[in-house]
Protein backbone atom coordinates (compact mmCIF):
# COMPACT_ATOMS: atom_id res chain seq x y z
CA UNK A 1 0.00 0.00 0.00
CA UNK A 2 3.00 2.31 0.06
CA UNK A 3 4.76 1.86 -3.28
CA UNK A 4 3.52 5.13 -4.71
CA UNK A 5 4.60 7.15 -1.67
CA UNK A 6 8.03 5.48 -1.67
CA UNK A 7 8.42 6.27 -5.36
CA UNK A 8 7.28 9.86 -4.82
CA UNK A 9 9.99 10.26 -2.18
CA UNK A 10 12.63 8.96 -4.60
CA UNK A 11 11.35 11.30 -7.28
CA UNK A 12 11.44 14.28 -4.92
CA UNK A 13 15.00 13.41 -3.94
CA UNK A 14 16.07 13.28 -7.60
CA UNK A 15 16.91 9.57 -7.34
CA UNK A 16 14.61 7.82 -9.80
CA UNK A 17 14.29 4.05 -10.00
CA UNK A 18 16.24 3.13 -13.13
CA UNK A 19 15.37 0.09 -15.21
CA UNK A 20 17.03 -1.75 -18.07
CA UNK A 21 14.51 -3.55 -20.27
CA UNK A 22 15.63 -6.57 -22.29
CA UNK A 23 13.07 -7.40 -24.96
CA UNK A 24 10.76 -4.74 -26.38
CA UNK A 25 7.99 -7.06 -27.61
CA UNK A 26 4.35 -6.86 -26.54
CA UNK A 27 4.97 -7.26 -22.80
CA UNK A 28 7.89 -4.87 -22.86
CA UNK A 29 5.99 -2.32 -24.93
CA UNK A 30 3.06 -2.36 -22.52
CA UNK A 31 5.49 -1.65 -19.68
CA UNK A 32 7.12 1.16 -21.66
CA UNK A 33 3.73 2.79 -22.26
CA UNK A 34 3.39 3.42 -18.51
CA UNK A 35 6.86 4.90 -17.95
CA UNK A 36 6.11 8.49 -19.01
CA UNK A 37 3.18 8.51 -16.60
CA UNK A 38 5.17 7.27 -13.60
CA UNK A 39 7.29 10.10 -12.16
CA UNK A 40 10.38 8.66 -10.49
CA UNK A 41 10.67 5.73 -12.89
CA UNK A 42 13.14 5.81 -15.79
CA UNK A 43 14.20 3.30 -18.46
CA UNK A 44 17.59 4.55 -19.68
CA UNK A 45 18.52 1.27 -21.46
CA UNK A 46 16.48 -0.89 -23.82
CA UNK A 47 18.04 -4.05 -25.23
CA UNK A 48 16.50 -5.76 -28.25
CA UNK A 49 17.78 -7.86 -31.13
CA UNK A 50 16.47 -5.07 -33.37
CA UNK A 51 17.24 -1.75 -31.66
CA UNK A 52 15.45 0.26 -34.33
CA UNK A 53 12.31 -1.81 -33.83
CA UNK A 54 12.56 -1.09 -30.10
CA UNK A 55 12.94 2.62 -30.80
CA UNK A 56 9.84 2.53 -32.99
CA UNK A 57 7.96 0.63 -30.26
CA UNK A 58 8.65 3.54 -27.92
CA UNK A 59 7.15 5.95 -30.45
CA UNK A 60 4.13 3.68 -30.84
CA UNK A 61 3.42 3.66 -27.09
CA UNK A 62 3.70 7.43 -26.79
CA UNK A 63 7.27 8.32 -25.91
CA UNK A 64 8.31 11.78 -27.06
CA UNK A 65 11.50 12.32 -29.03
CA UNK A 66 13.36 13.83 -26.06
CA UNK A 67 12.82 10.68 -23.99
CA UNK A 68 13.81 8.48 -26.92
CA UNK A 69 16.96 10.52 -27.53
CA UNK A 70 17.96 10.13 -23.87
CA UNK A 71 17.65 6.33 -24.05
CA UNK A 72 20.32 3.86 -25.11
CA UNK A 73 19.00 1.31 -27.62
CA UNK A 74 21.29 -1.65 -28.16
CA UNK A 75 21.42 -5.34 -29.03
CA UNK A 76 24.13 -5.96 -26.43
CA UNK A 77 22.69 -7.48 -23.27
CA UNK A 78 25.82 -6.60 -21.30
CA UNK A 79 24.83 -2.92 -21.54
CA UNK A 80 21.86 -3.62 -19.28
CA UNK A 81 24.12 -4.91 -16.51
CA UNK A 82 26.49 -1.99 -16.29
CA UNK A 83 26.06 1.55 -15.09
CA UNK A 84 23.46 3.16 -12.87
CA UNK A 85 20.57 0.69 -13.17
CA UNK A 86 18.56 -0.67 -10.24
CA UNK A 87 16.43 -3.32 -11.92
CA UNK A 88 16.79 -5.48 -15.02
CA UNK A 89 13.57 -6.70 -16.67
CA UNK A 90 14.08 -9.88 -18.72
CA UNK A 91 11.28 -10.10 -21.31
CA UNK A 92 12.79 -12.05 -24.19
CA UNK A 93 10.83 -15.29 -23.79
CA UNK A 94 13.92 -17.31 -24.72
CA UNK A 95 14.77 -19.63 -21.79
CA UNK A 96 18.50 -19.99 -22.53
CA UNK A 97 18.98 -16.28 -23.08
CA UNK A 98 16.85 -15.47 -20.05
CA UNK A 99 18.97 -17.62 -17.74
CA UNK A 100 22.13 -15.94 -19.02
CA UNK A 101 20.70 -12.47 -18.50
CA UNK A 102 19.37 -13.29 -15.04
CA UNK A 103 22.70 -14.66 -13.81
CA UNK A 104 24.56 -11.67 -15.26
CA UNK A 105 22.19 -9.23 -13.56
CA UNK A 106 22.60 -11.03 -10.24
CA UNK A 107 26.39 -11.09 -10.59
CA UNK A 108 26.33 -7.34 -11.22
CA UNK A 109 24.18 -6.58 -8.18
CA UNK A 110 20.97 -5.77 -10.07
CA UNK A 111 17.48 -6.87 -9.11
CA UNK A 112 15.97 -9.08 -11.81
CA UNK A 113 12.27 -9.16 -12.78
CA UNK A 114 11.64 -12.33 -14.79
CA UNK A 115 8.92 -11.85 -17.37
CA UNK A 116 10.54 -14.87 -19.00
CA UNK A 117 8.51 -17.61 -17.28
CA UNK A 118 10.08 -20.20 -19.59
CA UNK A 119 13.48 -19.51 -18.03
CA UNK A 120 12.00 -19.45 -14.55
CA UNK A 121 10.48 -22.93 -14.94
CA UNK A 122 13.69 -24.29 -16.45
CA UNK A 123 16.03 -23.08 -13.68
CA UNK A 124 14.21 -20.54 -11.48
CA UNK A 125 14.80 -22.15 -8.07
CA UNK A 126 18.56 -21.99 -8.67
CA UNK A 127 18.41 -18.41 -9.99
CA UNK A 128 16.36 -17.24 -7.02
CA UNK A 129 18.79 -18.84 -4.58
CA UNK A 130 21.74 -17.18 -6.34
CA UNK A 131 19.94 -13.84 -6.06
CA UNK A 132 19.21 -14.29 -2.35
CA UNK A 133 22.86 -15.10 -1.69
CA UNK A 134 23.91 -12.01 -3.66
CA UNK A 135 21.53 -9.76 -1.73
CA UNK A 136 19.35 -8.86 -4.70
CA UNK A 137 15.75 -9.65 -5.61
CA UNK A 138 14.69 -12.26 -8.17
CA UNK A 139 11.00 -11.77 -8.93
CA UNK A 140 8.20 -13.05 -11.08
CA UNK A 141 6.51 -10.34 -13.15
CA UNK A 142 3.39 -8.70 -11.74
CA UNK A 143 0.64 -8.42 -14.33
CA UNK A 144 1.42 -11.89 -15.62
CA UNK A 145 -0.78 -14.63 -14.18
CA UNK A 146 1.82 -16.50 -12.07
CA UNK A 147 2.66 -13.46 -9.94
CA UNK A 148 -0.99 -12.45 -9.59
CA UNK A 149 -1.94 -15.97 -8.51
CA UNK A 150 0.97 -16.19 -6.07
CA UNK A 151 -0.22 -12.91 -4.54
CA UNK A 152 -3.71 -14.31 -4.03
CA UNK A 153 -2.31 -17.48 -2.46
CA UNK A 154 -0.20 -15.37 -0.11
CA UNK A 155 -3.24 -13.26 0.80
CA UNK A 156 -5.31 -16.35 1.55
CA UNK A 157 -2.67 -17.97 3.72
CA UNK A 158 -1.78 -14.75 5.55
CA UNK A 159 -5.43 -14.33 6.50
CA UNK A 160 -5.64 -17.87 7.88
CA UNK A 161 -7.33 -19.74 5.05
CA UNK A 162 -6.30 -23.08 3.65
CA UNK A 163 -5.70 -22.90 -0.10
CA UNK A 164 -7.54 -25.69 -1.90
CA UNK A 165 -6.66 -24.72 -5.47
CA UNK A 166 -5.18 -21.81 -7.34
CA UNK A 167 -4.54 -20.99 -10.95
CA UNK A 168 -5.96 -19.23 -13.96
CA UNK A 169 -8.43 -19.53 -16.81
CA UNK A 170 -7.77 -20.20 -20.48
CA UNK A 171 -9.45 -21.35 -23.68
CA UNK A 172 -8.99 -25.12 -23.86
CA UNK A 173 -10.18 -28.26 -25.61
CA UNK A 174 -8.28 -31.57 -25.55
CA UNK A 175 -7.68 -31.44 -29.31
CA UNK A 176 -5.67 -28.25 -28.90
CA UNK A 177 -2.62 -30.21 -27.70
CA UNK A 178 -1.92 -31.30 -31.28
CA UNK A 179 -2.50 -27.94 -32.97
CA UNK A 180 0.50 -26.60 -34.89
CA UNK A 181 1.35 -23.06 -36.03
CA UNK A 182 -0.13 -23.93 -39.44
CA UNK A 183 -3.63 -24.24 -37.96
CA UNK A 184 -3.52 -21.91 -35.02
CA UNK A 185 -5.23 -18.81 -36.45
CA UNK A 186 -8.58 -20.49 -37.07
CA UNK A 187 -8.89 -21.07 -33.33
CA UNK A 188 -8.40 -17.33 -32.75
CA UNK A 189 -10.92 -16.35 -35.44
CA UNK A 190 -8.22 -14.86 -37.67
CA UNK A 191 -6.91 -15.54 -41.14
CA UNK A 192 -3.20 -16.09 -41.68
CA UNK A 193 -3.02 -12.79 -43.60
CA UNK A 194 -4.73 -10.86 -40.79
CA UNK A 195 -2.33 -12.33 -38.22
CA UNK A 196 0.70 -11.61 -40.37
CA UNK A 197 -0.32 -8.00 -41.00
CA UNK A 198 -0.67 -7.54 -37.23
CA UNK A 199 2.83 -8.91 -36.66
CA UNK A 200 1.55 -11.89 -34.64
CA UNK A 201 3.92 -14.83 -34.17
CA UNK A 202 2.08 -18.11 -34.87
CA UNK A 203 4.39 -20.27 -32.75
CA UNK A 204 4.10 -17.97 -29.76
CA UNK A 205 0.31 -17.79 -30.00
CA UNK A 206 0.17 -21.56 -30.47
CA UNK A 207 1.99 -22.09 -27.18
CA UNK A 208 -1.00 -20.48 -25.44
CA UNK A 209 -3.46 -22.67 -27.35
CA UNK A 210 -1.77 -26.08 -27.14
CA UNK A 211 -1.53 -26.01 -23.35
CA UNK A 212 2.21 -25.37 -23.07
CA UNK A 213 1.97 -21.85 -21.68
CA UNK A 214 -0.62 -22.93 -19.11
CA UNK A 215 1.67 -25.75 -17.98
CA UNK A 216 4.63 -23.37 -17.67
CA UNK A 217 2.65 -20.85 -15.67
CA UNK A 218 1.25 -23.48 -13.30
CA UNK A 219 4.74 -24.87 -12.72
CA UNK A 220 5.92 -21.36 -11.84
CA UNK A 221 3.03 -20.97 -9.37
CA UNK A 222 3.68 -24.36 -7.77
CA UNK A 223 7.38 -23.59 -7.38
CA UNK A 224 6.63 -20.16 -5.88
CA UNK A 225 3.85 -21.19 -3.49
CA UNK A 226 4.57 -24.80 -2.56
CA UNK A 227 1.23 -25.96 -3.98
CA UNK A 228 1.26 -29.41 -5.52
CA UNK A 229 0.98 -30.34 -9.18
CA UNK A 230 -1.72 -32.79 -10.35
CA UNK A 231 -0.07 -36.18 -10.73
CA UNK A 232 -1.60 -36.80 -14.16
CA UNK A 233 -1.18 -33.30 -15.54
CA UNK A 234 -3.62 -30.43 -15.80
CA UNK A 235 -7.32 -31.31 -16.08
CA UNK A 236 -8.54 -28.01 -17.57
CA UNK A 237 -12.09 -28.52 -16.23
CA UNK A 238 -14.78 -26.26 -17.75
CA UNK A 239 -15.67 -23.84 -14.97
CA UNK A 240 -17.08 -20.35 -14.57
CA UNK A 241 -16.40 -18.07 -11.63
CA UNK A 242 -19.64 -18.94 -9.84
CA UNK A 243 -18.80 -22.66 -9.91
CA UNK A 244 -15.19 -22.42 -8.68
CA UNK A 245 -16.00 -23.47 -5.07
CA UNK A 246 -18.04 -26.45 -6.26
CA UNK A 247 -15.83 -27.80 -9.06
CA UNK A 248 -12.38 -26.89 -7.71
CA UNK A 249 -12.51 -29.02 -4.56
CA UNK A 250 -11.42 -32.62 -3.87
CA UNK A 251 -13.19 -35.48 -5.64
CA UNK A 252 -14.39 -37.07 -2.42
CA UNK A 253 -16.40 -33.88 -1.83
CA UNK A 254 -17.86 -33.78 -5.34
CA UNK A 255 -15.20 -31.74 -7.10
CA UNK A 256 -12.58 -32.68 -9.70
CA UNK A 257 -9.31 -32.34 -7.76
CA UNK A 258 -7.34 -35.42 -6.71
CA UNK A 259 -6.58 -33.65 -3.42
CA UNK A 260 -6.54 -30.26 -1.77
CA UNK A 261 -3.69 -27.81 -2.28
CA UNK A 262 -2.99 -27.99 -6.02
CA UNK A 263 -2.59 -25.73 -9.04
CA UNK A 264 -5.12 -26.07 -11.86
CA UNK A 265 -6.34 -24.25 -14.98
CA UNK A 266 -10.04 -23.85 -15.73
CA UNK A 267 -11.34 -23.79 -19.30
CA UNK A 268 -13.62 -21.15 -20.78
CA UNK A 269 -15.11 -23.80 -23.10
CA UNK A 270 -17.31 -26.77 -22.35
CA UNK A 271 -15.96 -29.99 -23.87
CA UNK A 272 -18.46 -29.67 -26.74
CA UNK A 273 -17.13 -26.20 -27.56
CA UNK A 274 -19.92 -24.15 -25.99
CA UNK A 275 -18.76 -21.13 -23.96
CA UNK A 276 -18.72 -21.48 -20.19
CA UNK A 277 -21.08 -19.10 -18.38
CA UNK A 278 -19.12 -16.27 -16.69
CA UNK A 279 -15.79 -17.75 -17.69
CA UNK A 280 -12.40 -16.78 -16.24
CA UNK A 281 -10.43 -16.91 -19.50
CA UNK A 282 -8.37 -13.79 -18.74
CA UNK A 283 -8.17 -14.04 -14.96
CA UNK A 284 -6.79 -15.85 -11.92
CA UNK A 285 -8.38 -17.44 -8.87
CA UNK A 286 -7.87 -19.04 -5.50
CA UNK A 287 -10.30 -21.46 -3.83
CA UNK A 288 -10.12 -21.40 -0.05
CA UNK A 289 -11.58 -23.38 2.81
CA UNK A 290 -13.08 -21.87 5.93
CA UNK A 291 -11.12 -23.07 8.98
CA UNK A 292 -14.21 -23.11 11.21
CA UNK A 293 -17.98 -22.70 11.24
CA UNK A 294 -17.76 -19.04 12.17
CA UNK A 295 -15.68 -18.21 9.09
CA UNK A 296 -18.08 -20.24 6.93
CA UNK A 297 -20.98 -18.19 8.32
CA UNK A 298 -19.09 -15.04 7.41
CA UNK A 299 -18.72 -16.29 3.82
CA UNK A 300 -22.52 -16.46 3.63
CA UNK A 301 -23.11 -13.18 5.43
CA UNK A 302 -20.82 -11.27 3.09
CA UNK A 303 -22.17 -12.75 -0.11
CA UNK A 304 -19.38 -15.09 -1.19
CA UNK A 305 -20.32 -17.84 -3.62
CA UNK A 306 -19.70 -21.15 -1.85
CA UNK A 307 -20.20 -24.84 -2.44
CA UNK A 308 -23.24 -26.56 -0.89
CA UNK A 309 -21.42 -27.07 2.41
CA UNK A 310 -20.70 -23.36 2.74
CA UNK A 311 -17.07 -24.07 3.65
CA UNK A 312 -15.45 -23.63 0.23
CA UNK A 313 -15.34 -20.20 -1.40
CA UNK A 314 -13.37 -18.50 -4.13
CA UNK A 315 -11.73 -15.17 -4.77
CA UNK A 316 -10.76 -14.21 -8.29
CA UNK A 317 -9.42 -11.44 -10.44
CA UNK A 318 -11.18 -11.38 -13.82
CA UNK A 319 -8.37 -9.82 -15.83
CA UNK A 320 -4.61 -9.50 -15.98
CA UNK A 321 -2.96 -6.55 -17.71
CA UNK A 322 0.52 -8.03 -18.15
CA UNK A 323 3.04 -5.26 -18.95
CA UNK A 324 0.71 -2.46 -17.89
CA UNK A 325 1.07 -3.73 -14.31
CA UNK A 326 4.79 -4.52 -14.34
CA UNK A 327 5.68 -1.39 -12.35
CA UNK A 328 4.50 -3.21 -9.23
CA UNK A 329 7.31 -5.77 -9.54
CA UNK A 330 9.92 -3.19 -10.49
CA UNK A 331 9.07 -0.87 -7.61
CA UNK A 332 8.62 -3.67 -5.09
CA UNK A 333 12.12 -4.96 -5.88
CA UNK A 334 13.79 -1.54 -5.92
CA UNK A 335 11.97 0.13 -3.02
CA UNK A 336 10.91 -2.69 -0.70
CA UNK A 337 13.46 -5.34 -1.66
CA UNK A 338 10.60 -7.80 -2.03
CA UNK A 339 9.67 -10.05 -4.97
CA UNK A 340 6.16 -10.35 -6.34
CA UNK A 341 6.54 -14.11 -6.21
CA UNK A 342 9.69 -16.20 -6.60
CA UNK A 343 10.44 -19.94 -6.67
CA UNK A 344 11.50 -21.54 -3.41
CA UNK A 345 11.45 -25.15 -4.54
CA UNK A 346 11.19 -27.47 -7.51
CA UNK A 347 7.67 -28.91 -7.37
CA UNK A 348 6.47 -28.51 -10.96
CA UNK A 349 8.16 -29.30 -14.25
CA UNK A 350 7.03 -29.07 -17.88
CA UNK A 351 8.00 -31.98 -20.12
CA UNK A 352 7.96 -32.13 -23.92
CA UNK A 353 5.26 -34.46 -25.34
CA UNK A 354 5.03 -35.56 -28.98
CA UNK A 355 2.26 -33.95 -31.04
CA UNK A 356 2.49 -36.78 -33.56
CA UNK A 357 4.64 -39.85 -34.17
CA UNK A 358 8.20 -38.50 -34.24
CA UNK A 359 11.06 -40.31 -35.96
CA UNK A 360 14.72 -40.58 -35.10
CA UNK A 361 16.67 -37.88 -36.93
CA UNK A 362 13.89 -35.27 -36.70
CA UNK A 363 14.65 -31.97 -34.98
CA UNK A 364 12.45 -30.66 -32.18
CA UNK A 365 11.19 -27.12 -32.68
CA UNK A 366 10.25 -26.18 -29.12
CA UNK A 367 7.35 -24.47 -27.38
CA UNK A 368 4.31 -23.88 -29.57
CA UNK A 369 5.84 -25.62 -32.57
CA UNK A 370 5.03 -28.55 -34.85
CA UNK A 371 6.63 -31.37 -32.87
CA UNK A 372 5.94 -31.09 -29.12
CA UNK A 373 3.75 -29.47 -26.49
CA UNK A 374 4.54 -29.00 -22.81
CA UNK A 375 2.81 -31.11 -20.14
CA UNK A 376 2.84 -30.19 -16.46
CA UNK A 377 4.23 -32.91 -14.20
CA UNK A 378 5.29 -33.15 -10.57
CA UNK A 379 9.03 -32.53 -10.62
CA UNK A 380 9.66 -35.79 -8.77
CA UNK A 381 7.91 -37.78 -11.52
CA UNK A 382 9.61 -35.80 -14.27
CA UNK A 383 13.03 -36.54 -12.82
CA UNK A 384 12.15 -40.19 -12.26
CA UNK A 385 11.04 -40.55 -15.88
CA UNK A 386 13.97 -38.57 -17.28
CA UNK A 387 11.57 -36.20 -19.03
CA UNK A 388 13.05 -33.56 -21.33
CA UNK A 389 12.08 -30.05 -20.20
CA UNK A 390 10.11 -28.12 -22.83
CA UNK A 391 12.55 -25.24 -22.36
CA UNK A 392 15.33 -27.37 -23.85
CA UNK A 393 13.26 -29.03 -26.60
CA UNK A 394 14.44 -26.67 -29.32
CA UNK A 395 16.84 -27.57 -32.11
CA UNK A 396 17.61 -30.95 -30.57
CA UNK A 397 17.80 -34.00 -32.84
CA UNK A 398 15.95 -37.16 -31.86
CA UNK A 399 18.01 -40.31 -31.33
CA UNK A 400 14.91 -42.52 -31.04
CA UNK A 401 11.35 -42.63 -32.33
CA UNK A 402 8.78 -41.12 -29.95
CA UNK A 403 5.12 -42.10 -30.24
CA UNK A 404 2.32 -39.57 -30.47
CA UNK A 405 1.35 -38.52 -26.93
CA UNK A 406 4.49 -39.92 -25.31
CA UNK A 407 6.88 -37.82 -23.27
CA UNK A 408 10.27 -37.11 -24.81
CA UNK A 409 13.14 -38.17 -22.54
CA UNK A 410 16.66 -36.84 -22.20
CA UNK A 411 17.83 -40.17 -23.59
CA UNK A 412 15.72 -39.65 -26.74
CA UNK A 413 17.70 -36.61 -27.91
CA UNK A 414 21.25 -35.65 -28.68
CA UNK A 415 22.30 -33.24 -25.94
CA UNK A 416 25.57 -31.39 -25.58
CA UNK A 417 26.44 -31.80 -21.88
CA UNK A 418 28.75 -28.81 -22.15
CA UNK A 419 25.94 -26.48 -23.17
CA UNK A 420 25.63 -23.79 -20.49
CA UNK A 421 21.84 -23.93 -20.30
CA UNK A 422 21.93 -27.71 -19.96
CA UNK A 423 24.58 -27.40 -17.26
CA UNK A 424 22.52 -24.89 -15.25
CA UNK A 425 19.40 -27.02 -15.57
CA UNK A 426 21.25 -30.12 -14.38
CA UNK A 427 22.69 -28.16 -11.46
CA UNK A 428 19.20 -27.00 -10.51
CA UNK A 429 17.93 -30.60 -10.62
CA UNK A 430 20.78 -31.79 -8.42
CA UNK A 431 20.32 -29.04 -5.83
CA UNK A 432 16.52 -28.97 -5.67
CA UNK A 433 15.34 -32.33 -7.00
CA UNK A 434 15.53 -34.04 -3.64
CA UNK A 435 14.10 -31.23 -1.54
CA UNK A 436 10.55 -31.54 -0.16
Amino acid sequence: MNLFSLLAARHAAGKPVRVALIGAGKFGSMFLSQVPHTPGLEVPVIVDLDPERAREACRTVGWDEDRIAATTFTADGATAMSGNVDVVVEATGNPAVGITHARSAIANGKHIVMVNVEADVLAGPLLAEEARKAGVVYSLAYGDQPALTAEMVDWARATGFRVVAAGKGTKYLPAYHDVTPAGVWGHYGLSADEAQSAGMNPQMFNSFLDGTKSAIEMAAIANATGLDVPSGGLLFPPCGVDDLPHIMRPRELGGVLEKSGVVEVVSSLERDGRPVFRDLRWGVYVVLEAPNDYAADCFRQYGLKTDASGRYAAMYKPYHLIGLELNISVLSAALRKEPTGQPHGFRGDVVAVAKRDLRAGEMLDGEGGYTVWGKLMPASLSLQAGGLPIGLAHRLTLRHDVAHGAAVRWSDVEVDPGNETVRIRRKMEQQFGGRP
